[in-house]
């Protein structure tokens, strides 16, 4: 039920690699509305159930990057303003994902 042509589009970097190229599909307009159709029936059922946990801020309705921020930083604003330590740990995960080699 779904077609699509994928072409490759130039990101940076050199030509002749195709770790510089991301794949874009060109999408039918049938399979845009049926897809569209199926992600409104499935979030309203994951939503009505229970099944999306409140710290999912991707791919949701009326929630945005800056609702993730304010749920990391006011822990830490309040830790602060207590006079308590406040400790971080953050990973760069792009190599893991590096489709060049």
């Amino acid at each position: 039920m779904k077609f699509s042509i994928v072409k490759p589009l130039y990101k940076k970097g050199s030509t002749k690699k195709m770790g510089n190229y991301r794949p874009i599909s060109l999408l039918t307009a049938f399979s845009k509305v049926l897809e569209k159709l199926i992600y409104n029936r499935l979030y309203s059922y994951f939503v009505k159930t229970g099944l999306v946990s409140k710290d999912q801020f991707g791919f949701r309705r009326n929630i945005s990057t800056h609702s993730a921020t304010n749920v990391l930083l006011n822990p830490v604003l309040t830790a602060f303003d207590n006079n308590k330590y406040v400790g971080g740990l953050f990973c760069d995960i792009h190599k893991a994902f590096d489709c060049t080699s």
